[in-house]
């Protein structure tokens, strides 16, 4: 079997991208599940297009996107994407979208079919902080989290896909002492340890998840 693992370049002035940095060193084979990496460029519709070619070559059983979070503490699974790009900041390209639909026959949105529960228990196991999402943003993660998520409902009805959101390194917080970080290590231990409840949950666990705002 075969899990997609994508993350993005550097983007909004940083020289690094944690997401990437990780997927680098994540293991090539996780209990039964061959490893496929593949680096995603930070950009509206280029994104989605990098990922679904790479889905219809490897034809994988599973796709988790790997994105940075800054300002959160932990690494957070995502439950749902949303069909809208609202951009804050420009993307790579300088594409900035505004309340813009991204597939008009998509729709309002998608939830992961991943068991991101079971991903927040594992990576709490692991030793390292951990909630379930329920936004995955406006931009460019969030974008591409929809992408692989219509293509599944589409197209390939028997995948599973789903997004994730990493933390700032402690390099990356020098000048931003307000924000937190997570070691490199550690964030490549958590994806570890999402990866392998991947493997082992084919449904998701029935635990307390939810956020009161």
């Amino acid at each position: 079997m075969k899990l997609l693992l994508t993350a993005f370049t550097p983007f909004g002035g940083e020289s690094i991208n944690p997401a990437l940095e990780a997927v680098k060193e994540v293991k090539d084979k996780i209990a039964n599940l061959d490893i496929i990496k593949l680096e995603v460029p930070t950009v509206f519709n280029k994104s989605i297009q990098t990922v679904i070619e790479a889905m219809e070559k490897e034809k994988p059983d599973f796709v988790l996107c790997v994105g940075q979070a800054g300002g959160r503490a932990g690494i957070t699974p995502e439950r749902v994407a949303i069909n809208v790009d609202d951009a804050r900041i420009p993307d790579n390209d300088g594409n900035q979208p505004i309340d813009r639909t991204i597939y008009l026959d998509g729709e309002n949105a998608y939830f992961s079919n991943l068991p991101v529960k079971a991903m927040v228990e594992a990576i709490k196991k692991a030793g390292l902080t951990s909630s379930l999402s329920n936004s995955a943003g406006t931009y460019v993660c969030n974008h591409l989290m929809y992408g692989v998520l219509y293509h599944i409902d589409k197209i390939y009805k028997g995948m599973k896909g789903g997004f994730i959101h990493v933390p700032y390194i402690p390099e990356q917080t020098v000048d931003k002492p307000d924000k937190p970080s997570m070691p490199l290590n550690d964030i490549v231990r958590g994806l570890e340890a999402t990866i392998s409840a991947i493997a082992e949950n084919k449904e998701d666990i029935s635990v307390v998840g939810g956020a009161e705002c």
